[in-house]
């Protein structure tokens, strides 16, 4: 009997991070990581690599003092945009990062764009989702 052996192809991608600073000033800045490991990297490391980036890169500068805490996909490659174009403000449960998982596990693909916030701003958010100007 003949067996064949798969070898599991590393799943590495590319991702936008939306950085949400204020939802209802919608004051965004994206971040692109690429080469990411998406079969072994954590939520907890990704958060780790996006924080040495605010803290090393100039561009971030603005984004220094926030406390980014939760990570909720806004959308993968080829999906339907959401209404708000600050954070998808559907399916939390589905689309909310979990913590002790991959990011493979989470849903997370090559292309996908996450947005990645202060959860507390993101629940008052959510009760008036209203943007101002």
């Amino acid at each position: 009997q003949h067996q064949q052996h798969h070898t599991k192809v590393k799943m590495k991608g590319t991702i936008t991070v939306r950085l949400i600073k204020s939802f209802e000033y919608r004051n965004i800045k994206t971040m692109i990581l690429h080469e990411i490991d998406l079969d072994t990297v954590s939520v907890g490391l990704l958060r780790e690599i996006i924080d040495a980036k605010i803290q090393k890169e100039g561009a971030y500068l603005p984004f220094r003092k926030n406390s980014f805490d939760t990570f909720k996909i806004f959308h993968k490659a080829h999906g339907h945009k959401p209404n708000n174009l600050t954070i998808n403000l559907d399916n939390d449960s589905d689309l909310i990062l979990k913590e002790n998982l991959t990011l493979a596990q989470n849903g997370v693909e090559h292309e996908t764009e996450l947005s990645f916030f202060n959860r507390t701003e993101y629940e008052i958010f959510q009760q008036h989702p209203e943007t101002k100007w």
